[in-house]
């Protein structure tokens, strides 16, 4: 019995995380209330605070469930043995894309966070990770597109700072703009050809 109880809590926990991210999606954070995840939940204010501390607690634990695009990217990208970083950067920067689009839950935290949250009082703490995890991102590329030159796959006058923040933005902002009309076009689809663009002209030029 104790068992299934446990089990009982934890489908609980993970209804109230998914509810929370279609209301939060629907009316914006600032206007959601726990409340209305409990009632669209069928759930009492009670069970909502029985997991969660507040509104910011629960926000969090539902932003913490989602792997999100560029802030968990690129793992393996800066392994010294690589033979051809650019060709990882490269797998690595598609599949960023098409996350964005085929993973529904990381696409509605991503949709949340861009266009539905102010981060502001109990949820600044979620913007400051953001930036840890976005910088440390950048930080990752530049590391690769340094091994590219070594391996003399872009020209070693590349800035690659410049490269890396470009790229980086370059991804974000597809996202992003994606994400306001995703019906125009497939980004997983698009995905190569999109990041083919960016990486020829490192190949070709560089960046000074």
């Amino acid at each position: 019995m104790p068992r299934r109880t446990k089990e009982e809590a934890q489908e609980t926990r993970t209804q109230l995380l998914d509810t929370a991210e279609i209301v939060f999606r629907e009316k914006g954070v600032s206007r959601t209330s726990l409340a209305d995840i409990a009632s669209a939940a069928g759930v009492t204010r009670g069970a909502i605070y029985w997991h969660f501390e507040n509104k910011a607690d629960l926000f969090i634990a539902m932003c913490d469930r989602a792997t999100l695009p560029l802030e968990a990217m690129f793992d393996s990208l800066a392994d010294p043995d690589l033979l051809d970083p650019l060709a990882k950067l490269r797998e690595g920067s598609i599949e960023v894309l098409r996350q964005a689009e085929q993973d529904q839950r990381c696409r509605r935290v991503f949709e949340i966070l861009n266009f539905k949250c102010e981060f502001v009082d109990d949820l600044a703490p979620t913007m400051l990770r953001r930036k840890e995890c976005r910088q440390g991102a950048k930080a990752i590329i530049e590391r690769n597109l340094a091994l590219a030159i070594e391996r003399g796959q872009i020209p070693p006058t590349t800035d690659i700072r410049r490269a890396a923040i470009g790229l980086f933005s370059y991804i974000d902002g597809l996202i992003i703009n994606w994400s306001m009309e995703p019906d125009s076009y497939s980004l997983a689809e698009q995905a190569g050809a999109l990041i083919d663009i960016y990486l020829d002209g490192l190949r070709r030029r560089g960046v000074a």
